[in-house]
């Protein structure tokens, strides 16, 4: 099966063991002490845990950097204006800026994957390398950075084009691990060991959820829909709400019983998506009633715009230490104390998708050059829309093939027999 149950289960007890493998600070050949301080863990590349926080950190400073191209470039980044390939700062700064920044997010973190993946045990050349030479990297990352600048425009486009289905991928692996944590917690609450501490969690949980879906909806209806002649946006939300029935009849079928806590949290998944679609709507839409609002508080903006590029870099800190979902075959073999916690190529993997993607989102998924954007806004638009919906749909058509699948392949294996 595509999706491993006990992903977050490996995870914590490959934590756990990672924190008990050796009681020497310095060793080059296991991890971490507990007597140690988390700086001298970072310091001697001995805690591979703790150098995720350092991945994260750079893929935040190269989303604000490709912020301020967009948003400052023309004022801060004055002496791009001089580089001969920059034409005057036309190809370096604004939504090409903001590709350039990408560029170089991406090949540092695609550099890193080549040189990280197939790594399986802590004593390797390549965990110390994953987990420490940060003076190394942190070069390393400065001049990728700044690489970009200097290449011509064309090539910038192509990584343009090509970016748009790196972020797809990226977004395409967020879905499978959002759909796996939904279905490890299901699992984990119907279990023999939990069912009857969970039962009532579950019930209080799922009817949460479903309040919450229909209230969203409501305001969707309320707020991106309050003309009769906005057709889109009420088939958007009322399609929306037709998916929530749908999955939650086929969670509830005799024959699937996967119960309701999984339709529930997968609604509150699709009807979150719904309305990132109709709020990446370009403003000045008769239909967009909230825009007029934000329009006169740029403080909302604001909070809005960060709220959005902390959870680039959440989403992707997250994803990025969940290989263990994305295993053909469950292995229900222990982990060994000498195996490495997490995957480190598909770490670095998702993260170089991730740099595609926050690029898509400050751009609007518009390649065009002089294609401008309104300041502190994100993934606006209607290729931005059309990209949420597109997910959305996506995302309930791989949950309830997850959910039939199954019956399939017992109806097939009794007609084989």
């Amino acid at each position: 099966m595509l999706f491993g149950r006990g992903c977050v289960e490996e995870e914590m007890e490959s934590g756990a063991s990672s924190n008990t493998r050796n009681e020497s600070c310095t060793s080059t050949t296991t991890t971490v002490s507990k007597d140690c301080s988390w700086f001298s863990q970072f310091r001697n590349a001995s805690n591979p845990w703790m150098a995720r926080y350092a991945y994260g950190f750079i893929f935040l400073v190269a989303n604000l950097l490709a912020w301020v191209a967009r948003d400052y470039g023309r004022g801060a980044l004055t002496d791009l204006e001089r580089l001969k390939g920059c034409d005057g700062g036309r190809d370096c700064l604004g939504a090409e800026g903001v590709l350039r920044v990408s560029f170089g997010c991406f090949i540092f973190f695609i550099t890193m994957f080549f040189s990280t993946a197939g790594t399986f045990k802590l004593n390797e050349p390549r965990d110390s390398w994953h987990s420490g030479w940060w003076t190394v990297k942190l070069v390393l990352w400065a001049v990728m950075t700044i690489f970009p600048f200097l290449l011509p425009s064309g090539l910038i486009q192509l990584y343009g084009e090509i970016a748009h289905f790196g972020a797809g991928v990226f977004l395409l692996i967020q879905l499978v691990s959002i759909i796996s944590f939904i279905t490890w917690l299901n699992d984990c609450c119907v279990s023999e060991k939990y069912a009857d501490r969970c039962q009532i969690h579950v019930i209080l949980f799922a009817t949460t959820a479903y309040v919450i879906c229909l209230v969203g909806i409501i305001l969707m209806y309320i707020w991106y829909a309050p003309q009769p002649s906005c057709l889109l946006n009420i088939f958007f939300i009322t399609w929306t709400l037709v998916l929530l029935q749908l999955m939650t009849n086929v969670s509830l079928h005799p024959k699937v019983n996967a119960g309701i806590l999984t339709p529930g949290l997968m609604g509150l998944y699709v009807v979150f998506l719904c309305w990132c679609a109709v709020r990446s709507e370009p403003d000045g839409e008769n239909c967009v009633r909230k825009s007029d609002f934000a329009a006169k508080t740029d403080w909302l903006s604001i909070i809005s715009f960060i709220v959005a590029i902390l959870a680039i870099v959440i989403a992707t800190f997250s994803t990025g230490i969940d290989s263990n979902c994305f295993q053909f075959r469950k292995d229900d073999t222990p982990p060994a104390e000498d195996d490495v916690p997490y995957g480190y190529g598909f770490f670095h993997f998702v993260f170089a998708t991730g740099a595609m993607y926050f690029a898509m989102l400050l751009i609007g998924w518009n390649t065009n050059s002089h294609h401008v954007m309104r300041k502190w806004t994100i993934d606006v638009g209607w290729t931005s829309t059309w990209v949420r919906i597109v997910n959305e749909w996506l995302a309930v058509c791989v949950y309830l093939w997850m959910l039939v699948t199954p019956i399939i392949w017992k109806s097939r294996q009794a007609n084989a027999t």
